[in-house]
């Protein structure tokens, strides 16, 4: 028969976990709304830049800016991968860390050696244990995320690229779609491919702007920029789908701990009442013992 103590102290402990993941629920909640904010507003500030920058390079033939220049045959590839610092946000890193190991599998099949740069505690510690070259840890960012960082991890990017150490550069983050829901993306980042630029362009007016300073000039410094809005937004992407992810792994916590407590307390309430039959029976007995 289990004990009446135990199960009470065990009745305890998990309402007072039921107390912390309610408590973190509402903080993600809340810092996820602001996450959320500043995800979706920096998505237009992005597509108009593509479409400012295919706007330019409709008129721009064979550039010789070194972000454009693409290896047919590419031998190195470098990937940002973008987790988080803590967890208990069920699978946010597990499917970054999934997706990775499918796109490494498929580029070494192609003769392709990747090595990765890792943004958040997460990824750090999941790749020390593991064979993966791991040429910088970004610990600082997730967090505190603002163009100043994502700036630092563009430059690192197109040092790593024009320097000829990489041929391919990508960035892997989880995109927000909902509080509870995301999609894994790997985005190519370098090199800039002007043909997909102007694919993603609407702009019919393109053909009647004049531009200053000359085109060549203007991609020189718009291109970079590119890089820099690219990354920001992959972090500010990753931020609400973290917040989002802990959110709904904490309501399920604390919906899990409320019904192991109404299981638990029924099991107390049948537990008790078993002892109080077996005293009355040992009292009923011990009567008609001492009659007899």
């Amino acid at each position: 028969m289990p004990n009446l103590k135990d199960i009470r102290k065990r009745i305890a402990s998990v309402k007072n976990t039921q107390k912390i993941t309610s408590a973190m629920k509402m903080v993600s909640a809340a810092k996820l709304r602001r996450a959320q904010e500043r995800a979706e507003s920096a998505r237009p500030y992005a597509l108009k830049m593509n479409l400012v920058i295919s706007s330019v390079a409709g008129r721009v033939k064979d550039s010789t800016n070194p972000l454009l220049q693409s290896n047919e045959n590419p031998k190195k590839a470098l990937v940002l991968v973008i987790t988080s610092n803590r967890g208990l946000c069920a699978g946010f890193n597990a499917n970054v860390f999934r997706t990775l190991t499918r796109f490494m599998k498929d580029q070494t099949g192609l003769g392709v050696e990747v090595h990765l740069a890792t943004v958040g505690r997460k990824g750090d510690q999941y790749f020390r244990t593991r064979e993966v070259q791991v040429i910088k840890n970004y610990t600082d960012v997730i967090g505190a995320v603002s163009y100043a960082k994502a700036k630092v991890l563009a430059q690192d990017a197109i040092e790593h690229f024009t320097s000829g150490h990489y041929d391919r550069v990508y960035v892997i983050y989880n995109e927000f779609v909902s509080a509870i829901n995301y999609n894994t993306i790997v985005h190519p980042l370098l090199p800039l491919s002007l043909d997909d630029l102007s694919s993603d362009s609407s702009d019919d007016a393109a053909s009647e702007y004049i531009f200053e300073p000359d085109e060549n000039t203007l991609l020189e410094q718009l291109l970079p920029s590119n890089i820099e809005v690219q990354i920001l937004r992959a972090l500010l992407e990753a931020e609400a789908s973290e917040h989002g992810a802990r959110m709904a792994a904490m309501d399920n916590a604390t919906t899990n701990a409320r019904e192991m407590i109404s299981s638990l307390t029924l099991q107390y309430n049948r537990a008790r009442q078993a002892y109080i039959t077996k005293e009355l029976v040992e009292i009923v007995s011990g009567a008609e013992a001492l009659k007899g």
